[in-house]
């Protein structure tokens, strides 16, 4: 979570939306598409099984295409991917262990 919430603040350069994502997305200053977009990729972390047409359609009707709906999926799904070989090999941990001291 770290390391997307330091590339958002080099991109928006704004700490407060940052905190306001980490803290509660869904009453973020974000756009009703972004938040739709979040809930998809939460969605498809959490249990991709249980995504249905419905999602799908969801992203459709706050203005996201095809080649969107697969860009968020492909990323969604690598950051997931990569966050997981970062937890078995360890990386960050050490980081982690030491901010929570």
């Amino acid at each position: 979570m770290e390391s997307h919430a330091e590339f958002l603040r080099h991109v928006t350069l704004d700490d407060g939306l940052i905190e306001a994502l980490r803290s509660d997305y869904e009453n973020a200053p974000i756009t009703e598409a972004e938040r739709v977009m979040c809930d998809f990729a939460i969605q498809m972390t959490k249990d991709a099984v249980r995504l249905h047409p419905g999602h799908i359609e969801e992203l459709r009707k706050v203005g996201f295409d095809d080649t969107a709906i697969l860009q968020i999926t492909l990323i969604a799904s690598w950051f997931n991917y990569i966050n997981r070989v970062a937890d078995a090999l360890g990386i960050g941990r050490e980081e982690a262990a030491g901010a929570a001291e």
